[in-house]
Order: C-alpha cells, then structure tokens, then sequence
C-alpha cells in the first residue's frame, strides 16, 4: 500500500463527481468496470449489471438541469487490488426549469456515499456506489442523539 495508489483511488473518486457535474455520460462509462457491477442511489432499489447502472446514470444526466458536488469526510482504505472510499456528498442541483426557462430554485442534500474501486490494468474503475441520505431533524421525530431506526 503505498501514497501513490491512495492518490490514485482519490484522482478516480474526484473524477467520478467531477464527470457527473459536467454530464459526461461518455466519460463517465469509461469509469465503470466491464464486469458485474452494482449502484444504489438515494431512494432508489438495487441496480446490478453494467446496463443498468449506466442507463440510470443517463436517466439522472438527462433530468437534471445543474449539480454540484462539494465532498467532505473523504477516506480511503485499500485492500490489495481493491479500494474502498467513503465520502459525504454535499449536493446542490438545480430544480426543474421554470416557465421563463430559467433554471429553478436550487435544492441542497446530504448523501454519505461508498464507492468500491477495483485495480485494472487501466487504472482504478468503479465496481460498485450505494449513496444513503443523511436524515435531518426536519426529516424525522426521532431523538436526533439516537441513531436511526434501521
């Protein structure tokens, strides 16, 4: 395990979003291994299969008018040729297009996120995201110092 692999695994988690923001939908393929590969975004039910996961990432792409992602809380773990990272996701999008056009109020989220990388001969490529969103006092009645019930 040596810094230049975590600087590796941190360049292709930074890549990731930073595909995302600008709707890269080509790039953004070329992310993701070829194999058997997973995604859970917030809300939505497992995706397994590289189709899959692609076509819901065009789906997201094609609905969403701005996002920006600011990571906090950013740590990696490695594992031989396997890579672990976990991240909050501090999202602001923009809210669908109003009637001038323009596009709508922005809306902010808190996802905690874990991305699995695997090692291949072309560098590190995502075999699995599951985003989960962080529940605000606004978002439930539970005592805020108890953990969620699960």
């Amino acid at each position: 395990m040596s810094r230049t692999d975590i600087e590796q695994v941190e360049e292709a988690n930074t890549t990731f979003y930073e595909t995302m923001e600008r709707g890269d939908f080509d790039r953004l393929s070329e992310l993701w291994l070829d194999d058997d590969v997973s995604c859970v975004h917030p809300g939505w039910p497992v995706l397994s299969g590289r189709g899959e996961v692609l076509r819901s990432y065009a789906l997201i792409m094609a609905n969403t008018e701005y996002i920006q992602f600011f990571l906090t809380d950013v740590k990696v773990s490695l594992a031989g040729d396997t890579a672990l990272v976990t991240c909050t996701e501090n999202i602001l999008s923009g809210g669908p297009a109003e009637d001038g056009g323009e596009l709508g109020p922005l809306v902010g989220q808190l996802v905690v996120a874990t991305n699995i990388f695997r090692r291949t001969p072309d560098g590190w490529k995502l075999w699995s995201h599951h985003g989960s969103p962080v529940l605000t006092e606004s978002d439930s009645d539970a005592d805020p110092s108890e953990p969620p019930a699960v």
